[in-house]
């Protein structure tokens, strides 16, 4: 089938002059003007008007050699980042899902990231976040298995990231089973990750979740551990993103050190331009803001980035938080190119 477009171009010789071509739609809308000014009533001459004066200006690109202007800097368009701590729903008041949920929806709109991780979720909890922000899509197990338990759910703004791959694995000496806990903790903990495409910039990257025990020292430092083994295991120079609730103190906790030796990871608080809610504490309690707080909420990096800012969102309203934790956020720019991994712990670079 022929297309208008194409007959449109054959209807314009090639090396037609542009002035020429914009004087030839020029006389063709005003004698189209002039052939309805006699059957419009003189009310509606105006309105008409304005509609055929704006016909050109729509269509004039298929007429003229007209293009958008570029993208600056596409290549290093800026990805907003947040980990968030949901806190599972609960029924019952205080601090009840039902009264909670549209702080949470108002939130995320407000801060309006291009992925986060979450901690915490509930299967249903999680379907009244997607509902309510139709922008967005998830990815998530139940670490007890299908939708039981808790979720290290991963969700994406659908127009700016495509997921290529995805998987799960667990915090205990067998990963690959599901809900296995070999390390002595009360709670299944696990890792959720997404490769996503960057539908702008076509960059790829990494984005993985976790939730580190909340008791167990053990655990955590294992955790951190395995983690950092399955991410040198990559063996990519695509750019990783590790977000999570690590419940260990930032600079502080070993666990927090065995990601961030010899720059392995970087945590985005520290290489932020800009800060925002310095010495707070990332949780609340639904209580109040606490200051000279630890982070125990962290977003780390692996690869080449450009970090611009980092935050931690203390919004509220009425008193009422949207969950026991604050929304932790980053604003950064990566370089996929430019990516040079950096030393495993065994002292060897990884990357190819």
């Amino acid at each position: 089938m022929t297309s208008l477009f194409a007959n449109n171009q054959r209807s314009i010789p090639a090396k037609e002059p542009r002035a020429r071509k914009l004087e030839k739609i020029i006389s063709i809308t005003n004698r189209f003007k002039y052939q309805i000014r006699a059957m419009i009533p003189r009310a509606s001459l105006r309105l008409v008007a304005g509609l055929v004066v704006f016909v050109p200006v729509i269509c004039g690109p298929r007429w003229v050699n007209a293009q958008a202007p570029p993208v600056e800097n596409a290549s290093a368009a800026t990805l907003t980042v947040m980990t968030y701590n949901l806190r599972f729903a609960s029924p019952k008041p205080p601090n009840a899902w039902p009264a909670r949920r549209p702080l949470v929806r108002e939130v995320i709109q407000q801060i309006a990231p291009d992925v986060f991780g979450t901690q915490e979720g509930l299967y249903e909890q999680l379907k009244d976040i997607a509902a309510d922000l139709p922008d967005y899509e998830w990815i998530g197990l139940g670490r007890n298995g299908g939708s039981r338990d808790e979720f290290m759910a991963v969700f994406f703004r659908k127009a700016r990231l495509e997921p290529l791959a995805f998987d799960h694995f667990w915090l205990s000496d067998t990963p690959e089973v599901i809900a296995s806990n070999t390390w002595g903790t009360n709670n299944r903990r696990m890792v959720t990750w997404v490769k996503f495409r960057d539908r702008q910039t076509k960059q790829e990257f990494f984005l993985w979740n976790t939730h580190f025990d909340n008791v167990s020292q053990a655990a955590r430092e294992k955790s951190a551990k395995l983690v950092r083994e399955r991410v040198a295991a990559l063996d990519t120079k695509l750019p990783v993103i590790l977000t999570g609730d690590f419940n260990a103190a930032a600079g502080a906790n070993p666990a927090y050190r065995i990601l961030t030796d010899d720059g392995f990871f970087s945590d985005t608080w520290v290489t932020a331009k800009e800060r925002k809610g310095e010495n707070l504490s990332t949780s609340n309690s639904f209580e109040a803001v606490r200051q000279n707080g630890v982070r125990i909420d962290w977003i780390l990096t692996r690869g080449a980035f450009t970090v611009d800012s980092a935050g931690i969102e203390t919004f509220s309203r009425d008193g009422q938080f949207p969950s026991d934790h604050f929304p932790v956020v980053t604003r950064l720019r990566m370089d996929a190119q430019g990516f040079s991994p950096g030393p495993t712990r065994d002292g060897q670079n990884h990357g190819k």
